[in-house]
């Protein structure tokens, strides 16, 4: 995969002080910024086609990679474990559901085929269910109350309400789309409702109760491919994601649109429903859209005020998300095989206390769990986080980037840069290395600058390029290459030559070492015209 991007947090060790008054958003954004980022597997060799917690605790999280369903446990701890991947599948793994008991998971496939699976006793595959003749790409077992069914759907446009211990269909629906179906989701307070996003733009609803009207009970265009589907908390409202907007639609009030969210500057590939714990509200638990997309950003949408609160940028496009049940956590798939993970810090930080300004003591902003006191980021607007200092420590978490030297350049280097030639010409000169003055002059050959800079020779500096002639002239990597510059400089600068007596010596030299160079490459044709008929003589 060539060099691998890493995604890192740093966690300093003091933050500045908290103000007395913050706006609602601010706060959140601060309870977002404490969750601790990390790699949860990073040696993936495919993309993250998507993730699913499980509902019940432990929340173990099931992520198709590939060919492989890979689930993970651990996440009510700081140190998430990989189980053995389950590897039956023959081709590509999509969608990965948990049953609402967590006991089996279920997963469709590139083929059309639909495996369940028990994901605790890691027993071989308990159901095989086939009737798509194109890849699965959404599965999905009801939210609520109902262990036996689960509905399908995938690129051949048809969407199946199957009957899992008899591996049959119940209901199905050719057809359902008039393109591929990408998105799906199961309505949270009723089992017998789905909802089903395709590449047609279309947006469907189906009750499985209405099956002799046709199964589809209200349709609402989207406006671009839909790629993914959630209904909120409250059943009564959906979330659609498709090119770079995500759109609410009110269900009840007859699929009407209530707002459309554009904060993305591409596609949006996944949706998931995120939950804050707010201890100043009424409410226990406030619900959050989470959305993700090739633009490497996630956005936590509030729905309630229409609001982006928060957004974290990863250094890879992004397929696919996921957040746990408890709120604790959140899990992002990218498409070059990394999954990251955000865990809630344990305990009360700094950050998330403010000043009460009728009892002048501190508050929780939020009701987290307390065990283990943690450090705040810093800040970049900050003063404290300009002079921290030299001497911080890393912490475990931080990836160490080394700085490499800066290369310190030749006074001819730093001229040419300036475009200063004719000072840069002289320089080398001056230096006396071949190799340099001969990269220096091909350079100005190459900026159509050498010619001038000959010309704007003072006496001195003529002479220094004179001199240099008789010395190289007659090297083979030099010689074809100086010989007819010499011959281009006696020209342009004949009348200063035959009026200074410094440099009629170096043209008298030139002349002398060319004349001598003749008489040896005459030897040594001469030579080569005595032994050419020997070596014939003798190759016969």
């Amino acid at each position: 995969m060539g060099e691998r991007t890493k995604f890192f947090s740093v966690s300093l060790t003091q933050g500045p002080k908290p103000r007395s008054r913050r706006s609602t958003a601010t706060r959140e954004s601060r309870y977002w910024r404490s969750f601790k980022n990390s790699q949860l597997s990073s040696n993936l060799f495919s993309a993250v086609s998507s993730l699913e917690f499980s509902p019940v605790s432990p929340n173990d999280l099931a992520a198709t990679v590939s060919t492989s369903l890979l689930l993970f446990s651990g996440f009510e701890s700081l140190s998430p474990k990989p189980f053995s991947p389950i590897s039956n599948f023959s081709d590509v793994a999509y969608s990965p559901s948990y049953r609402y008991d967590g006991a089996l998971v279920a997963a469709g496939g590139q083929s059309g085929l639909i495996q369940i699976f028990d994901p605790i006793n890691k027993r071989p595959v308990l159901r095989r269910l086939r009737a798509h003749t194109r890849p699965v790409r959404v599965v999905r077992y009801p939210k609520i109350s109902d262990k036996a069914h689960l509905f399908s759907a995938g690129d051949d446009a048809v969407f199946n309400y199957w009957d899992t211990a008899a591996e049959s269909i119940v209901s199905s629906f050719p057809a359902a789309h008039k393109d591929y179906i990408r998105a799906g989701a199961a309505c949270p307070v009723s089992p017998e409702v789905f909802a089903t996003g395709s590449y047609d733009h279309s947006v469907k609803l189906w009750d499985i109760r209405a099956n002799e009207c046709g199964g589809s009970v209200a349709e609402f265009n989207h406006g671009s491919p839909v790629e993914s589907i959630m209904f909120l908390p409250s059943g009564g409202m959906i979330a659609t994601a498709g090119g770079n907007s995500v759109k609410i639609w009110d269900v009840y009030g007859g699929c009407r649109l209530i707002h459309s969210m554009d904060s993305h500057n591409k596609t949006v590939t996944s949706l998931c429903n995120g939950k804050i714990l707010n201890k100043n509200s009424d409410l226990s638990v406030e619900s959050r859209i989470f959305s993700v997309s090739i633009d490497g950003y996630l956005k936590v949408f509030d729905y309630s005020t229409f609001k982006v609160t928060h957004s974290t940028k990863y250094p890879s496009m992004l397929l696919s998300v996921a957040a746990s049940p408890n709120g604790f956590a959140w899990v992002v798939g990218s498409a070059n095989g990394v999954i990251y993970s955000a865990k809630k810090k344990e305990g009360k930080d700094k950050d998330e206390m403010e000043i009460d300004s009728n009892s002048g003591k501190s508050i929780s902003l939020f009701s987290i769990p307390s065990e283990v006191k943690t450090n705040t980021v810093l800040k970049p607007s900050s003063h404290r986080y300009f002079t921290r200092g030299q001497g911080e420590k890393p912490s475990e978490d931080d990836y160490m980037v080394k700085i490499s030297p800066k290369v310190k350049l030749a006074e001819h280097d730093v001229l040419l840069k300036k475009f200063r030639h004719k000072e840069s010409l002289v320089s080398a000169l001056n230096g006396k290395h071949p190799d340099k003055i001969m990269a220096v002059m091909q350079e100005l050959v190459l900026r159509k600058k050498l010619i001038r800079c000959v010309e704007n020779l003072e006496e001195e500096e003529l002479g220094q390029l004179l001199g240099f002639f008789p010395r190289y002239a007659t090297v083979l990597n030099y010689s074809r290459f100086l010989i007819g510059l010499a011959k281009k400089v006696l020209q342009i600068r004949s009348e200063d030559i035959k009026k200074s007596d410094k440099l009629k010596p170096h043209v008298k030299n030139l002349k002398r070492v060319i004349s001598e160079e003749i008489k040896i490459q005459n030897s040594l044709q001469e030579i080569q015209g005595m032994i050419s008929p020997l070596l014939r003589l003798a190759g016969k």
